[in-house]
């Protein structure tokens, strides 16, 4: 230790102010290349000779910054080289000592980004060996330091960590709250040091929250290009870039941009699968695609399982996309069972209240045989001390009639969230049956079906998939709306181009002879400012509505400019069964279901009005309408009343 210490003081008590060098760290060129080297050698043989050069040349040449970095390369280098090994409890305190000495350095010379940066190898460290404790105290001791010292860039650093951290389980919703916290520190704030740093990353990382080829994905991955500092940033964007043109089918443009990523040898930072994830765009792309050759890749994100399912399906490979829609299904097994182990959390919580009511009762009982026997041999001189005492059961008594009262109402919530679950059961297992029916009829040897006949078995498998996504889906809409997190971001929408990709995406759910088409009820093209994504979603949940209760004739939907003076006013009209005037407002509510027997949570239109109140729209039924079947009306205002990041 006195070997570090004693070169550190030393260049402390000589450091003098360096010119800008012509590289991104601003530090000695030559302790750049070294440093250029010790990355490449992260985890290699020859690390530490060449972070040891750098460290030399650092003193050499007083250069504190570089000083720095060799700490956090060191640092680095270790979780690196143990981050496929099982941890010990000796790796784990190598770990923990180097992370003390990078935070020391980096305070006593000045750079707090690096402080912050060792908690984040810490971090990463304990996270990869699924050591959630651990890796949560260290974010709590990291968020508290940063508030203690009212550090914005520790703040920073925090938010840039649980980004990461719910990105990488596949939390996409949770991870864009974070995003968007983080990026409202970078354009409020002054720190200089916050400011130096790159907020690339943060874009390419919304762009994947995205729907896969919207608009907004495009509009992210151009901000990122914008805001690159570094040469990490140029090849994350490079990386984006390869994927949305295979998406496109922009060969000319995949195939630049991914010769310059496999070029590069710092691609497997970007993404450890990156390399897999472009040798199967190119099996795709050039027609050789077999998903026996692939389905074991080890995907570490489900974005990446649901971009590889789209490419596919948009080159034709239908039964393969399906295949891969499988891995998300799996993926949401998983989150199933970390339900579950919340639920025991709770049983857990729920054995503790009990036990709680039993030692009241306990010391209730012997409050009062104290009681007796006080009064029986000293009543009067000790009335005050009886008076306190009964005053002091009583409290108990209410105390104890609050907790039982707690405990009901505990009781009523299970057996709510179990009549949810159950229902949930029923409506996850009909669409996997059939999934899993249809698919093991396909299982059979050649010759038991026809083409016709197997075309229309893996039609079914598709319906029953997207069916179960949009399932899915409900349930994590309805759980952002009840968190906060749902967000509304406004951009440029064109009416009959909604209406038209609503209608496109819920065509194949129509029932056999039934007619659905759009009729705007103006002429030309209207464009205002809304969220087109969200528009969409409602008018796709009330088509899908419509598609399941109508057996015959038509479905219409309808835009109009002059319906509600100020508002762009949608309406969906079918020729099903309708719904009584006195179900039109239960029908809006969650889990409501006016025929149990038609598949479906009951969450669709609940989410439909959730969505409308928060871009100050509406959702309603149209109990004036006397044509036979029902009328959804959806209306939002050509101006909004708020713009939400």
């Amino acid at each position: 230790m006195k070997k570090i210490v004693l070169p550190l003081f030393f260049a402390l008590f000589c450091v003098f102010s360096l010119k800008a060098q012509n590289n991104p760290y601003e530090i000695d060129d030559e302790c750049y290349s070294y440093y250029c080297k010790a990355e490449e050698l992260l985890g290699k043989p020859g690390f530490l000779e060449i972070n040891d050069a750098l460290l030399r040349t650092a003193i050499a040449k007083d250069d504190t910054k570089s000083q720095t970095l060799y700490y956090v390369e060191r640092l680095k280098d270790l979780t690196f080289r143990y981050r496929r090994v099982e941890s010990s409890k000796e790796i784990d305190a190598k770990v923990e000592m180097y992370a003390n000495e990078l935070r020391d350095v980096a305070l006593n010379l000045g750079y707090k980004q690096y402080y912050y940066f060792a908690y984040e190898l810490q971090q990463n460290h304990y996270h990869n060996h699924g050591m959630s404790v651990r890796t949560m105290e260290l974010v709590k001791e990291m968020q508290e330091y940063a508030t203690t010292h009212n550090d914005i860039y520790g703040q920073w650093m925090g938010y840039r960590y649980m980004i990461a951290l719910y990105i990488d389980q596949g939390d996409y919703i949770t991870a864009k709250k974070y995003i968007f916290k983080a990026l409202e520190i970078y354009e409020n704030t002054d720190d200089p040091v916050v400011k130096r740093q790159s907020i690339c990353r943060l874009y390419c990382d919304l762009s994947d929250t995205y729907v896969i080829g919207s608009d907004s994905v495009r509009v992210n991955v151009g901000k990122a290009i914008k805001s690159a500092k570094v040469h990490m940033d140029t090849l994350r964007c490079e990386y984006h870039l390869a994927k949305i043109a295979a998406y496109d089918k922009d060969l000319d443009a995949y195939y630049r941009h991914r010769d310059y990523c496999i070029s590069d040898p710092m691609l497997g930072t970007i993404s450890r699968t990156a390399a897999k994830l472009f040798a199967t765009l190119d099996s795709i792309i050039g027609g050789t695609f077999d998903y026996d050759t692939v389905k074991d890749l080890a995907f570490s994100r489900v974005r990446e399982v649901k971009y590889i399912a789209n490419v596919a399906e948009v080159y034709g490979y239908k039964d393969q996309a399906f295949e891969i829609e499988r891995l998300l299904v799996w993926k949401f097994e998983d989150l199933f069972a970390d339900s579950n182990q919340s639920k025991l959390a709770e049983l857990d919580a729920r054995l503790g209240n009990y036990r709680l009511n039993a030692d009241l009762r306990e010391k209730e009982a012997e409050v009062n045989r104290i009681l007796s026997r006080v009064t029986l041999l000293i009543s009067a001189l000790l009335l005050g001390i009886m008076i306190f005492l009964i005053f002091h059961i009583g409290t108990l008594r209410r105390n104890n009639r609050k907790l039982k009262e707690a405990n009901e109402r505990v009781m009523l919530a299970d057996a709510a969230k179990t009549r949810f679950v159950q229902n949930m059961s029923h409506e996850v297992r009909t669409p996997l049956n059939a999934i899993v029916g249809f698919s093991q009829l396909l299982s059979l040897p050649d010759g038991s079906f026809s083409e016709e006949e197997k075309d229309e078995f893996a039609g079914h498998i598709v319906n029953n998939t997207k069916m179960l996504t949009m399932l899915l889906d409900d349930i994590l809409n309805t759980s952002a709306m009840d968190s906060g997190n749902y967000r509304i971001s406004y951009e440029e929408g064109e009416c009959s181009f909604m209406c038209n990709a609503a209608i496109s995406s819920a065509e194949h759910r129509l029932q056999p002879g039934v007619r659905m088409y759009y009729e705007p009820q103006f002429e030309g093209s209207f464009t205002f400012r809304t969220d087109p994504r969200r528009v969409q979603q409602i008018i796709i949940n009330l088509l899908t509505n419509a598609c399941k209760h109508t057996t015959k004739g038509e479905i219409k939907l309808a835009c109009s400019l002059e319906e509600n003076p100020g508002e762009v006013t949608f309406s969906v009209t079918d020729t099903g069964p309708g719904v009584p005037a006195d179900q039109a407002e239960k029908i809006f509510e969650r889990f409501a279901k006016l025929n149990e027997f038609v598949q479906g949570t009951g969450l669709g239109l609940s989410i439909c009005r959730d969505i409308a109140a928060k871009m100050g729209g509406r959702v309603w039924l149209d109990t004036t309408y006397t044509g036979g079947g029902a009328r959804f009306v959806f209306t939002v205002p050509v101006n909004p009343p708020e713009q939400t990041a």
